[in-house]
């Protein structure tokens, strides 16, 4: 019916604009904080592709994301982010039994390193801010994001994983 080429190719459209709009219009999001849902698509085109495709999804969400919602200037750091990010999910996510450990070391590294530690480093490179006058609000606020990334991660991946196989 349709190449694995054309799959790929139109899930990852899909999923980018899915990312793209959790990230950037249903989010809450302060200069130096954002809430939102777009760790979801990220999460689940992992289960279905693995680590490196799911680094160009993201890479490429992020990139578009910025292009049509950023106010400022187009910063790599958080490209680079969204790349690890979709590694990290692809890596333990992928063609592999997802358990609440996996989910938890999964989302722990993400929010730990990704977001806590490298965003904030970029954060403070754009602001030119203190690091540390910024980490406490993205330290709470990362404790709070763990268990709704665990959960939310759990409740969708049980029926994807009914209806559809991982793709190659």
């Amino acid at each position: 019916m349709f190449s694995s080429k054309t799959k790929t190719v139109v899930f990852s459209g899909v999923f980018i604009a899915l990312t793209v709009i959790l990230t950037h219009v249903f989010a809450i999001q302060t200069p130096f904080l954002r809430i939102s849902f777009g760790f979801l698509p990220i999460a689940v085109f992992a289960m279905l592709f693995g680590p490196w495709k799911t680094g160009l999804m993201a890479a490429i969400a992020d990139i578009l994301g910025g292009m049509i919602f950023s106010p400022g200037l187009f910063f790599p750091g958080f490209t680079l982010s969204a790349f690890l990010a979709g590694v990290i999910y692809g890596y333990f996510f992928y063609k592999k039994e997802i358990t609440i450990k996996t989910l938890f070391i999964a989302s722990s590294l993400i929010l730990l390193f990704i977001d806590l530690g490298l965003n904030t480093i970029w954060l403070s490179m754009l602001y030119n801010k203190a690091a540390d006058a910024i980490i406490v609000s993205r330290a709470i606020k990362s404790l709070l994001m763990l268990p709704i990334h665990i959960f939310l991660l759990y409740m969708v991946h049980k029926p994807l994983l009914l209806y559809y196989k991982p793709l190659k």
